[in-house]
């Protein structure tokens, strides 16, 4: 008989599952959620991105002369700068390094997140292998769509390694994570990879 995939008896922080190396929609299934890598359907916003104007050019400064050696390299270079400008774009608090306690399998810090008008989204940041690092975050989506009060919109999330971004979303009420199959490159797509961020928080 097959061991479970995950030991009921033991915690478990958000980190382990990065760590565990397991094909993702058995331990989404543990969870009782479904998972499929898809072109997600994400909006587009058509705002003035005048006031990101500097972005693209800052972002370009850093990668000249930052080596992106490490994870904290690449949060502090290229994936802080982005988030810290939507944020202070949609006057909307940034939290960094989040505890959340949600079970005893369900716990851990999240790197990035940010909460507008019932609209969510969480980033996990990596140095690198962004297929595990997704596992981390959908485990970490899942914990949100427990911790939170019952609503129909979905949940959304980014895993990075800075010069590339791949999203995702939680459908809360069908319980189905859908792993976008784009990835967006930094900076050369930085302007699309906005209107997406932006557009989250719009409805």
């Amino acid at each position: 008989m097959r061991r479970p995939i995950i030991d009921p008896n033991k915690n478990y922080t958000f980190r382990d599952y990065f760590e565990m190396n397991v094909p993702i929609n058995e331990l989404l299934a543990y969870f009782g959620y479904t998972h499929q890598m898809a072109s997600c359907t994400l909006a587009r916003s058509t705002t003035d991105l005048t006031p990101f104007a500097h972005l693209k050019g800052q972002l370009e400064n850093h990668l000249q002369y930052a080596y992106l050696t490490s994870e904290t390299a690449r949060r502090e270079v290229l994936v802080a700068p982005v988030i810290l400008s939507v944020a202070i774009f949609l006057k909307t608090p940034l939290q960094i390094e989040y505890p959340l306690n949600v079970t005893k399998q369900l716990k851990g810090k999240v790197d990035y997140y940010l909460q507008r008008n019932g609209n969510l989204l969480i980033i996990e940041a990596k140095h690198d292998d962004m297929t595990r690092g997704f596992t981390q975050l959908a485990v970490e989506m899942i914990a949100f769509d427990q911790w939170l009060e019952a609503d129909d919109k979905p949940l959304y999330g980014i895993v990075t390694i800075g010069d590339a971004w791949r999203f995702g979303y939680l459908d809360r009420v069908n319980k189905q994570i859908c792993q976008d199959t784009r990835l967006y490159a930094i900076p050369t797509e930085i302007e699309e990879l906005l209107r997406i961020l932006i557009a989250i928080f719009e409805n």
